[in-house]
Order: structure tokens, then sequence, then C-alpha cells
């Protein structure tokens, strides 16, 4: 465990929703937990191996706690399934400090936010603190069913703030995200999670208006790793130049040759392998990157991102 870890023990496990537990965590000694922000997550580092990032969903002000929320994901690579199936109270969990590369803007006059699924996280975290600074926000929740959708009774406190739409509820309608960015206002903020086809159509939805008031936090990745292999990478600090293979991803490359890296959820979303480029042309496969800072090729996202130069040279 690196030193910004620590170990924390899971005080109490909750159901939410269908498929969907939360897990409050707390220091092992009663001390108080490294301070975070609305939109912010930590990565589990589960005792299989794995490291899996999930966002806090309780209010940024608790020092004393955790809370997170799991949703076991049919299409699982092991995390969800595992957390679900394994994860007991009592039990100690590795976790790192707290990140946000979804922060809530707090001086903007009205936040819309748009949710679908297990997306809701990180958005309720951000209704805690726009509630708290008495700030203007509207949500829009949509979810396969009404018992599949986490949070339903905190959110219907607020009433005519929430508006909510189930596939099974619609009578043939669409969830018509495109009508919901248009009524927004100009100078709003619009915040979007959810599945990747959500994501897909917020972006279309949003091109128009001013990239600086538009976030959208993916919880997987839009295209698969790079892993054509052929080039070499150079770590300078290291002084070693290894070797990617077809088949392989950078992370992999490094991982096999015994090189110590940073990584979580190997899809390119989190930003915990960020690495300075120094020299070459990354293939960039992120969601972490903007478009601005993937042309600067300034860094990479190891995990999943390849290179269209012979060689790239990184500041390992």
């Amino acid at each position: 465990m690196s030193a910004s870890n620590r170990e924390v023990l899971v005080k109490r496990i909750g159901y939410e929703a269908e498929r969907i537990h939360s897990y409050e965590l707390i220091a092992r000694t009663g001390s108080e937990l490294a301070p975070f922000t609305a939109g912010s997550h930590i990565d589990l580092h589960l005792p299989n191996g794995m490291i899996r990032s999930y966002s806090l969903v309780n209010h940024q002000c608790e020092r004393h706690r955790y809370v997170i929320a799991v949703n076991k994901d049919a299409g699982s690579r092991g995390g969800s399934s595992f957390i679900h199936d394994a994860v007991r109270v009592g039990d100690i969990i590795a976790i790192s400090g707290p990140r946000n590369n979804f922060a809530l803007q707090e001086e903007a006059e009205h936040s819309v936010l748009i949710a679908g699924g297990i997306g809701i996280t990180p958005l309720l975290s951000m209704i805690r603190r726009l509630e708290a600074l008495g700030c203007r926000w509207d949500l829009f929740y949509a979810a396969r069913t009404r018992a599949a959708a986490a949070f339903l009774d905190e959110l219907g406190t607020y009433r005519s703030r929430v508006h909510v739409d189930f596939d099974d509820e619609r009578s043939g309608r669409v969830f018509d995200l495109p009508a919901i960015v248009r009524n927004a206002p100009a100078h709003a903020h619009l915040y979007c999670c959810g599945p990747l086809p959500m994501l897909e159509a917020f972006e279309a939805a949003t091109a128009d208006r001013l990239a600086d008031r538009v976030h959208v936090e993916y919880f997987k990745a839009r295209e698969a790793p790079a892993t054509e292999g052929g080039f070499d990478v150079k770590l300078t600090r290291s002084n070693r130049t290894i070797a990617v293979e077809a088949g392989k991803t950078i992370l992999d490359a490094l991982l096999d040759a015994g090189i110590a890296a940073n990584y979580a959820c190997t899809e390119g979303v989190c930003g915990t392998c960020e690495t300075r480029v120094l020299e070459g042309i990354p293939d960039h496969r992120d969601q972490f990157l903007s478009e601005e800072e993937q042309a600067a090729n300034k860094s990479v996202m190891i995990c999943c991102s390849g290179a269209k130069s012979r060689t790239l040279v990184l500041d390992l």
C-alpha cells in the first residue's frame, strides 16, 4: 500500500436499490478522513488485487466517513461482483485519497444535473453541496425501473427540483435529453453521468454550449485500449527502454517488466495512471484528458493509450 493510501473499516452496508448497495467507510483509528469536494471519487484496493474507483455520495463536510454506492453490474469485470459477494461489515479495505475529475462549479447561478442509473452517485454529493450553499439546481434522473433507481427516498424530499424518468413507465416515449439541454438556462452549468449512450447524447446536445459549462463523468471506456504494440517506451527516471508488444497496453508492458506504475480503473477514465510525456506522440484512448490536452501531448494515460511514434519517452 502506497503512502497516499490508508486502511478503512466497512462500518455499514445498506440496500439502496436492486443490485445497488451503499458502503460506509470509516478510519480504523476513529480519526478524520482526508477532505473531499462534491464529485470526488476514491479507489478501492480490493483483496483480490483489483483496483476500482467509486464516487463519494455523502456531504463533503463529513470528515468522519466516506460513503460509496456500488452497482452489481452484469457486465462487471469482477470488481462490483466481488464487493457485493465478498465484502462484509467489519472488513478492512485499503483506499486511495479522494480525487476530483468532476468538480462542481460552486459559483454557477444554476446547475442542471443529468443522471443515468448508478451515475446518480457523484451528482448526489453535488446536490448536498448545492443545497448547503443555497444554489439553484435541477436533477433529471433516468433509470430502467423505479426499483433500480438508488436514493429515490432522499431525492423525493426535493420535490419540484427532481425529475425522474423510468424506461418501463414512459409508454413509448424516449428520455428526451436534447430537450433537457435545450430548455436549460444559457448561463447554467450542465453535468452528466451515466451509461455511455447517454454521455454521447449529452455531448452531442451540448456541442454548441460553452465548453467550460459542460461537465461529463465517464465510468467506462468509450473505445478499446490501444494494444497494437510495436513501439518502445523509454523511461527517463528508470533509465530503461521497454518494448510494448502486440496484445499489450503500455501499462501491461511496464508491469510485466517489474516497473512500478500507478493505475486504478485500467480504462482511461479515472486519471490515476496519467504520466508525463517528454518525447513522442501518444495514441490517446482515454476519457480523462480534454481534446486540447490530448492535442498538446504533454501526458498520456498508460492504461489504455498507445503510441503513434516509434518511441514514447515517459517521465517514469
